[in-house]
């Protein structure tokens, strides 16, 4: 017997981005949430919320985020499930084309599977 597949739920918009980032790959000190208002869009507004603990739990900066999402209409919400890198700037926080030097735990990683470089 085959097993059904589930049907895919189409995207619905205005849909939103969120990603994590933070000093290693446990604390997220920064999320950023950007607006997608149609399939053929740029990414249109975008917020940033940063704390010197872990996003993740800080009520407050969850409650903004609901209002962000609300006050842009958003249906739909694409997220990382995981943190995805340093939450430093290339080129504003630190020189671009070098290696952060707050967060040593990025600097030979990859950012998505989270292992070493060679």
């Amino acid at each position: 017997m085959k097993r059904k597949k589930k049907p895919k739920r189409r995207m619905q918009y205005p849909a939103a981005t969120m990603a994590f980032y933070g000093p290693d790959n446990r604390r997220a000190t920064k999320v950023v949430v950007a607006i997608v208002p149609n399939e053929h869009a740029e990414p249109g507004p975008l917020e940033r919320w940063m704390t010197g603990s872990d996003v993740r739990k800080d009520p407050k900066i969850g409650e903004q985020i609901q209002a962000f999402l609300k006050k842009h209409n958003v249906k739909t919400v694409v997220s990382t499930d995981r943190i995805i890198g340093c939450p430093h700037e290339e080129g504003e926080d630190y020189p671009t084309g070098t290696k952060c030097p707050f967060c040593p735990f990025w600097a030979n990683r990859d950012r998505f599977t989270h292992e070493l470089e060679e």
